[in-house]
């Protein structure tokens, strides 16, 4: 009797720009509601407990534009009250940029999974921008590396900024980068991330970007093609000005990755 191979593990990513908990629905928004990016707001809690309900599926959540602290979010720290409130048992937050203790610009991380490393690194170009990874499992090539990171406005810095990732990630042969790439899927500089990593060209054209009327995608969840995609959507989630990203993917059998 042949005996029938085990089902291959799965993970659920979601990658998500949360504006800090910050509402928009109107390009006018920005204009009117621009105080909110440096006061606090009675409507930025709320947004952050309506933003934990929805990520509480997912095995991993890669956040950009979360508070690190800051006076305007009454001093939370987002990505910490994100896990709490979402049960995710890890976390990880990396200060990029500072406005005094009105503001700490950051990446964040939640993980039901506990990774082995964290690592933070600071991206090419003016201050303010970072990029995290983390490894889940033995270093080298039987380990998990999912990598968090928000690019520059300017093409010429997002050019330099994604060489320098693909420094990091060029011959692994499990990775998962997602975040806000503030570029799409055609673009120069995810072509020369392509050409560098074995990371895939986006399997779906999902735009994100305004999320009251998406009609640019700049937020990419990319794997590797040893990582199958089996799902991948914006969901319609207006919570910020960004459109969270959702993936599921199945992992190899081997990957000794625990819970």
């Amino acid at each position: 009797m042949t005996s029938v191979p085990d089902r291959p593990r799965r993970l659920k990513l979601a990658s998500f720009n949360i504006q800090t908990g910050i509402s928009t629905s109107s390009y006018r928004d920005y204009l009117t509601g621009g105080w909110r990016h440096i006061l606090p707001s009675r409507k930025r809690l709320p947004n952050l407990n309506r933003i934990a309900q929805l990520l509480k599926p997912f095995d991993l959540v890669g956040l950009q534009e979360v508070d690190g602290g800051g006076a305007r979010s009454h001093n939370i720290v987002q990505a910490e009250y994100l896990a709490e409130h979402a049960g995710f048992p890890y976390w990880h937050n990396q200060v990029n940029r500072r406005f005094g203790n009105i503001a700490l610009h950051s990446n964040g991380l939640l993980s039901r999974l506990k990774p082995d490393t964290v690592h933070d690194y600071k991206l090419p170009g003016l201050p303010g921008r970072g990029a995290l990874l983390a490894r889940f499992g033995q270093s080298g090539e039987d380990a998990l590396y999912v990598g968090v990171l928000h690019l520059s406005l300017a093409q010429r810095t997002r050019l330099r900024q994604l060489a320098f990732v693909g420094e990091l990630i060029h011959d692994l042969p499990y990775v998962v980068l997602m975040g806000d790439f503030n570029c799409e899927p055609d673009s120069p500089e995810l072509n020369l991330l392509f050409q560098t990593t074995r990371l895939c060209d986006p399997a779906c054209q999902i735009s994100t970007f305004p999320s009251w009327r998406p009609h640019r995608m700049l937020d990419h969840i990319l794997v590797t093609p040893e990582l199958k995609v089996e799902k991948v959507r914006a969901l319609n989630f207006t919570c910020s000005d960004h459109l969270p990203v959702a993936m599921e993917i199945a992992l190899p059998r081997h990957l000794p990755i625990g819970g």
